[in-house]
């Protein structure tokens, strides 16, 4: 019979195993792929949802998930306890949650998105994992609530984190390499003639402490200074107008602990007259698909954020069948752009 009729052999098609015997597959992949299952591939998923589509066939979702004990939703929440005027919609935050949004949709899941600012008693965790009203949680940054997230992973096991990998820890961490990231950021700049540095970034949040960490390492030798810069966009460029004016001494070379920082920057020193990368270079971190389209387009480095998210899913995918899975750390890339020189030369703003 052609796909789109409506019978095969004189028999209706209304259920999962009329469905299969017109697909040539189990009533279980069937099943499977109706629930966005990875286990089936996508090409078989695709045809089995058309088939489905127009033969009128709609499996009884809900009762599928009481038998199955699942609620098909992942919670993602963002901890700001160290940012608590920041916002989901930062550019970071956004671009990671696009990537995980198209990984959880393609395997089935729905989202409840979360922002929490974690409060005394730190049960901000507790609440979201005990709910019952997911099968899995994704928190995305670790911000000043490591031990919070550890206590919490002791118990409940589905759950993934993007952030900083610390030996021994008990949670199950996908991110970056931060103090390596640094270190290339301040290497660079170093390299490209850069004597005194300028790091900025609030560094109460593990991430960027440690990315402050590899830049102190590469320029243990060379002037450094630090603006404990905040992310909130509301203070922002002020804050870092007031880190220029605030610095008498010249320096020659920014550090920003975030593209969104170094774009601020770079908006700052152009209104002050002061030229990139001439008078003073610039290396962000994230590599936002925003960085490649700034004037002048932006160094910085890359945190593979597409990888990242896929390597988020199918780890906490795993975890929600039982399984164990290691943490992953990510190399970071410098990606040269035009806020740095090429090696040679030297200049400074004061």
């Amino acid at each position: 019979m052609a796909d789109g009729d409506g019978e095969e052999d004189g028999r209706q098609i209304r259920t999962l195993a009329d469905l299969a015997r017109v697909a040539g597959v189990s009533t279980g992949t069937v099943s499977r792929a109706l629930a966005g299952s990875p286990l089936v591939n996508l090409k078989t998923r695709n045809h089995i949802r058309d088939l489905a589509r127009r033969h009128g066939v709609r499996p009884n979702q809900m009762a599928s998930k009481l038998r199955s004990r699942r609620t098909g939703v992942i919670g993602v929440v963002i901890p700001l306890g160290h940012e608590r005027r920041q916002h989901i919609s930062d550019p970071f935050f956004m671009t990671l949650l696009g990537a995980l949004a198209d990984e959880l949709t393609e395997s089935g899941y729905d989202i409840m998105l979360s922002r929490a600012i974690p409060d005394e008693n730190e049960e901000w965790l507790d609440r979201i994992t005990g709910s019952g009203m997911t099968d899995g949680v994704i928190v995305i940054g670790q911000s000043d609530q490591f031990d919070t997230i550890e206590r919490v992973a002791e118990a409940y096991r589905p759950m993934v984190v993007w952030g900083h990998h610390r030996a021994g820890q008990r949670h199950c961490v996908v991110g970056t390499d931060n103090a390596l990231g640094g270190r290339l950021a301040a290497e660079h700049l170093i390299e490209r003639g850069a004597t005194r540095l300028l790091f900025l970034g609030d560094t109460t949040g593990i991430e960027i402490a440690q990315r402050l960490t590899g830049v102190e390492q590469a320029a243990a030798r060379i002037e450094l200074t630090h603006f404990p810069l905040h992310l909130s966009d509301e203070e922002i460029v002020a804050n870092i107008g007031a880190a220029l004016a605030a610095h008498a001494a010249p320096f020659d070379g920014i550090v920003a602990a975030s593209d969104l920082i170094a774009m601020a920057a770079l908006k700052e020193l152009h209104a002050r007259g002061h030229r990139v990368p001439d008078a003073v270079q610039i290396v962000g971190y994230d590599d936002l698909p925003l960085a490649a389209q700034t004037v002048p387009p932006l160094t910085t480095i890359r945190q593979d954020i597409g990888v990242g998210a896929k390597a988020i899913v199918d780890k906490l995918r795993r975890r929600i069948e039982g399984e164990t899975t290691d943490s992953l750390v990510m190399i970071p890339e410098l990606i040269a752009r035009e806020t740095t020189r090429r090696i040679g030369g030297s200049a400074s703003i004061g």
